[in-house]
């Protein structure tokens, strides 16, 4: 009989602002998968199963996404870093690789750059690349998820209809996936975008010690600082993925979990 994939289990871990949500899925060297804005782990649920067949993969709700409670006040990468990294400490997980895919691979970098001794590995799916030249030009920006909320629901379609280019074509499932966690997070559709943009991440790319895989996704418009961040890590290595776009892991799951493993298990993970 062929072997089945593992399944994936859900739990809530109790940590300092409150209560994160995590979905988990195999055993073995432990890996951190971090979503998009405004997504949840849903941008993994296809990608866990593949990477749970040879490690424990391990998805979480940036707070104030998904399930996970949203931090108090005004958030910053190093908060949402700092909250993931209590979320594995509650989870006896000391070392461990860690993987980001646009505002998660943001988050990654902290992580990566706080924690060395904890990150054996990183993979940064379309990283951006935020200097003092991205901070103000993003500054008074209107981000692609600000839509002004109208009793007839009209807005329901200008979102679909703003993040529609960034999607395969005619692919109304993977839409469908991001309009549930966009209308899920509320304020933090919008928010999150702006958290990013505010990041001194320029100052932080050097502090990254761990192997490092930085991917781009070719058909991703926001994933073209690339080379930037690769120069900016000593020890990196980038790749191209051709077809790939915004929806990167949930688009092409097989391909995403394949790049991350065969990254991980070449560096010993």
């Amino acid at each position: 009989m062929p072997k089945t994939d593992p399944i994936i289990d859900r739990n809530f871990i109790d940590v300092d602002h409150g209560r994160m949500h995590a979905a988990t899925c195999g055993t073995g060297f432990p890996v951190l998968l971090l979503h998009q804005t405004p997504r949840s782990w849903d941008e993994y649920r296809d990608v866990l199963p593949l990477i749970g067949r040879h490690r424990r993969a391990i998805a979480i709700d940036t707070p104030g996404f998904g399930d996970s409670k949203p931090l108090p006040g005004v958030p910053t990468i190093e908060d949402w870093a700092a909250a993931a990294l209590e979320l594995l400490s509650a989870l006896a997980v000391e070392r461990f690789a860690v993987v980001g895919h646009h505002t998660g691979a943001a988050i990654a970098v902290e992580i990566a750059a706080r924690a060395p001794d904890r990150v054996a590995a990183a993979v940064l799916s379309a990283c951006p690349f935020v200097d003092a030249a991205r901070r103000e030009r993003h500054a008074n920006q209107r981000v692609i998820d600000d839509v002004t909320e109208r009793t007839d629901g009209s807005h329901l379609a200008e979102l679909w209809n703003r993040r529609r280019p960034f999607y395969p074509e005619n692919d109304t499932e993977l839409l469908r996936r991001f309009m549930a966690d966009a209308l899920r997070s509320g304020p933090m559709a919008v928010e999150g975008h702006r958290v990013v943009n505010r990041y001194r991440m320029e100052d932080r790319l050097g502090l990254i010690a761990c192997p490092t895989l930085v991917l781009v996704p070719e058909n991703d418009p926001n994933a073209r600082s690339g080379d930037a961040v690769a120069a900016a890590i000593r020890a990196s290595v980038m790749r191209s993925i051709p077809g790939a776009q915004v929806p990167f892991p949930d688009q092409m799951p097989a391909i995403f979990a394949e790049q991350v493993d065969d990254f991980l298990r070449d560096h010993g993970c």
